[in-house]
């Protein structure tokens, strides 16, 4: 197993799976698009790109209709989850998604669906082609975000399912974090969305299924408390949390939420998971260094 790390002196933040996103209302589900600035085709500009499918929108007459179908469908779920629910039996609801229906950006959500947005020479066209589901099937080959506190890198690898943990990293493209100008949630539909742009205006939109977990460090200040500030009390706490971990693990990422507790994460790259990417391993204490239950947790200590 080979594992991208940075180097000595370059900090480890996260680890994400991250794909270009797809399309889910009627009229692009399934499908994405790579635009100029004036919505041109540019999958075929490229550079090394392997040949990829061309989609075309649903006209508005089919995506209506398999709307209807689609919403039939639902109320015919709901209904008979209703009559099982009267019944008295446990059963979850017809949904369990924590996306939004309504789009705020239609033109690029509902009438289209980029998911690179790029003039000539600019940075979101040299992303690379393994992001594309419809080039590199994730059966085969997956690809994450590694946020650093210098950069954001992604890398790929040979995917064998029953192997999720055999992992032989590619380094497939970098970027400086003083290159991304803005990360933007977008939750139509999946709830998975990320619109990431760069500095010179390009964007790309990506998807995950650890979202939280990747643009956590893009939008949060590197503020991390030193362990030799800590109190003894809350030094020891967090190194208690390393220990108990995998052997590998690194130094502990302690920060200090508004409500005066402490959040301390801590990465062990040998716990790396191909669908997940790095385990979430993070607990709280109080001024004091004592670690909180989950129950005693503020809404300052939840990560959103």
């Amino acid at each position: 197993m080979t594992l991208w790390l940075p180097p000595r002196g370059e900090t480890l933040l996260a680890r994400a799976p991250v794909t270009f996103a797809t399309g889910a209302a009627m009229r692009v589900r399934g499908k994405r698009w790579f635009r100029d600035t004036e919505r041109n085709d540019i999958q075929g500009q490229l550079a090394g790109w392997p040949e990829g499918p061309g989609y075309t929108a649903r006209s508005a007459p089919k995506a209506t209709a398999l709307n209807t179908l689609k919403g039939s469908a639902i109320a015919a779920v709901t209904l008979a989850w209703g009559a099982l629910s009267s019944q008295g039996g446990s059963v979850g609801g017809p949904s369990g998604k924590t996306g939004a229906d309504f789009s705020h950006d239609r033109a690029d959500e509902v009438e289209d669906f980029p998911v690179i947005w790029a003039a000539p020479g600019t940075t979101a066209r040299t992303l690379p082609w393994q992001l594309d589901p419809a080039r590199s099937s994730p059966d085969h080959y997956r690809t994450h975000a590694v946020v650093t506190d210098r950069r954001l890198v992604i890398v790929g690898f040979p995917y064998v399912k029953g192997h999720d943990t055999f992992i032989d990293d590619e380094r497939l493209w970098e970027i400086q974090r003083s290159e991304i100008r803005s990360v933007e949630l977008r939750d139509f539909k999946t709830g998975n969305d990320v619109k990431i742009t760069f500095a010179d205006g390009s964007w790309a939109r990506v998807s995950s299924v650890k979202r939280e977990r990747l643009t956590r460090y893009l939008f949060e200040p590197l503020d991390f408390t030193p362990l030799e500030s800590l109190t003894p009390a809350q030094r020891e706490t967090a190194e208690r949390f390393r220990s108990a971990q995998a052997p590998d693990a690194q130094e502990p990422l302690v920060k200090r939420n508004a409500c005066g507790c402490f959040r301390i994460e801590v990465l062990a790259p040998s716990t790396v998971h191909a669908f997940f990417g790095h385990s979430n391993l993070t607990t709280v204490m109080n001024a004091d260094g004592v670690e909180l239950k989950p129950t005693e947790y503020h809404p300052d200590d939840i990560p959103t």
